[in-house]
């Protein structure tokens, strides 16, 4: 599929390389627009539908970050091109697709858009369509200790577990039970299992999603009727689960 893209960049030398790289090598990147400050950027993003934002982090009057934190409903993805690797973690805080140092790598910024591409494939194949996991259920339970012994859960039952510290939310269809053990250690537990790591602080069950919201990194509504964040280092992975 084709992707509509902007550079954001205040450097033209930088601009002029990365256009004439998405040109020779990214085909199904359609450029429409280069603009090199903030606000420009602000502007060209609210009067287009973009697949895409190629976005410097450093610019005169403000920063990739100022910009993506104006940008309501963010329904693009964002690869950061920048000099400086010291932003990789606040990058993919604020739910970028890719991260590409300067000078850029040809193999990086390809693979950068083809994982771009793989997530705006499957968002468009799921539009339209209810989702349908491609696992099965598994039957099973679990044990979560309690102070007078443990309690038994079916796997089938927990519609999404939240991390809250070292302690983890167990939540099932109309009720939840604080645990004493983190989220990491129950991803660990349910691997085996139909659950998916949707963001640093969800692990959903893949049988209890009902719906997939585009947005800033997107968002599922599980059957209890809870709308739960997706970060953009997750979408692919969550993506891969459904036809």
């Amino acid at each position: 599929m084709k992707l509509k893209a902007i550079i954001v960049e205040d450097e033209q030398i930088s601009r002029d390389i990365l256009r004439n790289y998405l040109g020779k090598y990214c085909p199904n990147v359609n450029l429409i627009g280069e603009v090199s400050t903030i606000d420009d950027a602000y502007k060209l993003i609210k009067n287009n539908e973009l697949d895409l934002v190629f976005l410097d982090v450093e610019m005169p009057f403000g920063n990739a970050f100022d910009l993506l934190e104006k940008v309501e409903n963010r329904t693009f993805e964002t690869v950061f091109v920048t000099a400086y690797d010291h932003y990789a973690i606040e990058a993919l805080n604020n739910d970028a697709s890719y991260y590409l140092l300067k000078p850029i790598s040809i193999d990086e910024l390809i693979k950068a858009v083809n994982i771009v591409s793989e997530i705006k494939e499957k968002e468009n194949q799921l539009q339209h369509q209810i989702l349908t996991p491609q696992t099965n259920t598994v039957k099973g339970k679990i044990t979560i200790p309690q102070q007078d012994g443990f309690e038994v859960l079916d796997v089938n039952d927990i519609v999404f577990c939240k991390a809250d510290d070292n302690y983890t939310d167990i939540h099932l269809a109309n009720s939840k039970k604080l645990v004493s053990k983190t989220l990491k250690y129950f991803q660990e537990v349910l691997q085996e299992h139909a659950f998916v790591r949707t963001h640093k602080s969800y692990l959903v069950n893949i049988n209890a999603i009902t719906k997939y919201k585009k947005g800033k990194g997107g968002s599922v509504i599980v059957s209890n009727g809870k709308e739960i964040l997706v970060s953009a280092s997750q979408k692919s992975n969550l993506l891969s689960y459904f036809k």
